[in-house]
């Protein structure tokens, strides 16, 4: 059975990102419509037979929320998908009545959207079948309400204004508003990829699962509560808790014997060495972004030259510390880069010793400025990388894990521990480095001159020559300029001036034909080109040519 889409958004760079993102062949959707307005999408639902829509939310005119009801009523059989922002739960309410299957929240990636896609298709399999089914029988047999709730918690922490949820949303998620207190926990699991190697068989969701639900069992002692990995961070699992009554002082007590316990307990279970962090109680569920921020920034406060110490941190009103960053390893690039171009391994570990020296001789090195420096370093190398002509889709340019990108053990829970893992990540640069130098494509540079040298008339691009050998832009104008002294565009000028001059010479032909063989479209731009580099016009060129013919 084929089915036929529509996506309606008000953004064409995000209509045709769902375009290319979607497994559309796999999901048998043979026709995709598009609206750019919620009025187009009206006309083309009752023109067209169609199964499943894509919804944005904030759209002029006509938003989401208005739209989804005329659906419900001129539609009723039609599945809803929406797409929405971290502001735009306000029409959440709206789209539970009208059936929607799943929420994909901006930017889309592909795994989420084709995920909700597979679940409308398969929500419209099952329909054949039981025609008596309602909808909202399909959509509680069919949406996941964890996946929900985390969707919603995800929202509620990474703003600062929540006041958009509404009291249907909160029933659903089973904290409702009343005599009760909220608050946000970080967990930063330190050894997370050793354990998941051998207890896991290295599957990371399987981890998450196990220890959210340790986390469930120990923390429904005192609390109403609910755990998720965050999407962004593996290492962190963001817990949500709520406690009847309004003693503040009774729930952080309470938090940290849990999770002094809760410590105690995974280390035993599995060996595995966390550091918790917890916000402040807050009154409403709307306020978690705060308590979520101070948990979070307790959690990172951990010092790793203190690595014995106590794991589980309240947030407490703290000066922000001054002075000038010591740690940075902007300073060093160039050395950096060096050692990279010669492949010298002694030297590279010694640079990575070096710069754990100097955090020895510091008083502190808390774990949000590790994560500063990790990163800092992933930027450099992947820059240092790119110029060595290694391709980017081999490197975490984008990546939120780029250490599991590389296959890099991020693990560390102390000083020492840090330094193996910066080591680590220098050398996995140094293998790609090592490979691309290795690699034989049996490319030469002096194919690119041979192609400018025969088509010098075409429109030349380097990005022809970086997608055709698998190189970087940067890399191959390197190359060229190295072994001819010229940039690529600087050759292809050179070339077609010397024809230039040859034909110019010769006489039987007009500036404007040489102009266009030379594929200039524009002779006026020809002429300055030529005077440029000739210091004279093509027709004093031709002028000087034939008198010395005579």
């Amino acid at each position: 059975m084929n089915y036929s889409v529509v996506i309606i958004d008000d953004e064409e760079p995000l209509r045709e990102a769902i375009k290319i993102l979607g497994q559309w062949e796999d999901l048998n959707v043979a026709t995709i419509y598009e609206a750019n307005n919620g009025q187009t999408a009206l006309e083309l639902l009752a023109k067209h037979p169609i199964d499943i829509a894509l919804v944005d939310m904030k759209m002029p005119e006509m938003n989401g929320k208005q739209l989804l009801q005329m659906i419900e009523q001129q539609f009723p059989e039609l599945i809803a998908i929406v797409i929405s922002g971290y502001d735009d739960f306000e029409y959440t309410k709206q789209a539970i009545r009208s059936r929607v299957v799943d929420y994909l929240l901006k930017p889309i990636n592909r795994q989420d959207l084709n995920q909700a896609l597979r679940k409308a298709t398969d929500m419209l399999a099952a329909k054949k079948q039981k025609e008596q089914e309602t909808i909202n029988q399909t959509i509680t047999l069919n949406m996941s309400l964890p996946r929900l709730k985390e969707k919603l918690y995800l929202s509620l922490i990474d703003r600062s204004d929540s006041s958009y949820l509404s009291e249907d949303l909160l029933k659903l998620t089973g904290f409702e508003q009343g005599n009760q207190l909220f608050a946000a926990v970080s967990i930063s699991m330190l050894n997370m990829e050793q354990l998941a190697e051998k207890r896991f068989k290295g599957d990371i969701d399987l981890l998450h699962y196990a220890i959210t639900n340790i986390i469930q069992d120990l923390a429904s002692v005192y609390f109403n509560s609910f755990s998720f990995a965050n999407p962004k961070h593996e290492r962190e699992i963001i817990t949500i808790v709520s406690m009847e009554g309004q003693y503040r002082e009774d729930m952080l007590y309470k938090l940290y014997h849990q999770m002094s316990k809760l410590t105690a307990t995974l280390k035993d279970l599995f060996k595995l060495h966390i550091v918790v962090g917890f916000g402040m109680p807050v009154a409403a569920i709307q306020q978690l972004t705060t308590s979520y921020e101070q948990a979070k920034r307790a959690a990172l406060s951990f010092d790793l030259m203190r690595a014995a110490g106590i794991p589980v941190i309240r947030y407490e009103e703290r000066s922000e510390e001054t002075g000038q960053d010591k740690k940075s390893i902007l300073a060093r690039v160039n050395q950096l880069k060096h050692m990279l171009e010669t492949g010298n391994t002694a030297m590279l570990s010694s640079f990575c010793q070096t710069i754990i020296e100097q955090l020895h001789s510091a008083d502190h090195f808390k774990l949000s400025e590790a994560e500063k420096l990790m990163d800092e370093l992933v930027l450099i190398l992947n820059d240092i990388a790119l110029e060595f002509g290694v391709p980017s889709s081999k490197l975490p340019i984008s990546s939120s894990n780029p250490l599991r990108v590389l296959s890099v053990n991020g693990d560390y829970s102390d000083i020492k521990q840090y330094g193996a893992s910066l080591q680590r990540l220098a050398l996995a640069y140094k293998e790609l480095i090592d490979q691309e130098k290795r690699q034989d494509t049996g490319f030469k540079i002096s194919e690119i001159k041979n192609y400018i040298d025969e088509h010098y008339y075409e429109d030349i691009k380097v990005t022809m020559f970086a997608e055709k050998y698998y190189l970087s832009r940067e890399y191959l104008m390197k190359l060229f300029k190295q072994q001819y002294g010229k940039g690529i565009h600087e050759y292809v000028q050179h070339v077609r001036m010397e024809k230039a001059k040859a034909l110019l010479a010769e006489g039987s032909l007009k500036i404007q034909e040489i102009s266009e063989m030379l594929g200039y479209r524009d002779k006026n731009y020809f002429s300055k080109a030529f005077r440029n580099m000739v210091k004279m016009t093509p027709s004093e060129y031709r002028q000087q040519a034939e008198a010395v013919k005579k």
